[in-house]
């Protein structure tokens, strides 16, 4: 087993499973663009099905010109938290595989589990690089489609906030409560021998 950020593995990890969390609360700092580069660089490294990398990334830094637009695509609730991060992006993935041949394109089924690798590729290096970042299902996601000029083919599957941890103070009242690294389930309960239990 593995400790660390008041979390425990039952089978020991790298710490950085466990270091790893989504605050809520950021500093409200500036990030330069070099530094979110980074940070989406290694998340397009994530392997994907046949290599077709279907993910797409929209972002915006705090302060520039298109950060009022991504953050009004937010959810009001995550509005409240999400002002005070540095960067924002918004992550799609292309559900047709589009081939350089000039054939029809085919369903790729895949795409939403390849852009959840390049999620997690960007959370870590996020972590790597002294920020944390945040995902969010809370989102106008059919307005986040046309307001960020969205080909047609592409789902709109998250929103990520990333900054440098802040103080939980700087939250309202009600989410200073959760503002901590949260467990998960036992591996028991989630990864099974052969097949699923039997009910």
């Amino acid at each position: 087993m593995t400790q660390s950020n008041h979390r425990q593995s039952d089978y020991p990890i790298h710490p950085v499973f466990l270091d790893r969390w989504s605050p809520r609360s950021f500093t409200g700092e500036s990030m330069d663009k070099a530094s979110l580069m980074t940070i989406l660089e290694a998340a397009h490294w994530a392997p994907s099905a046949s290599n077709y990398q279907p993910w797409r990334f929209v972002y915006a830094l705090k302060g520039d010109a298109h950060w009022d637009g991504l953050l009004g695509l937010l959810a009001e609730s995550n509005q409240v938290w999400a002002r005070s991060a540095s960067a924002l992006v918004m992550i799609f993935s292309d559900t047709l595989n589009r081939k350089d041949d000039g054939s029809e394109p085919q369903p790729f089924r895949s795409h939403s589990f390849d852009a959840g690798a390049a999620w997690a590729m960007l959370a870590l290096q996020a972590f790597h690089s002294g920020y944390f970042a945040h995902a969010m299902g809370g989102v106008n996601f059919e307005r986040a489609l046309e307001v960020l000029v969205v080909p047609p083919g592409y789902r709109a599957e998250a929103a990520v906030a990333i900054g440098k941890l802040g103080d939980p103070a700087l939250l309202p009242e009600q989410l200073q409560g959760r503002e901590v690294p949260n467990g998960r389930k036992p591996l028991s309960a989630v990864a099974f021998e052969g097949s699923f239990p039997k009910a």
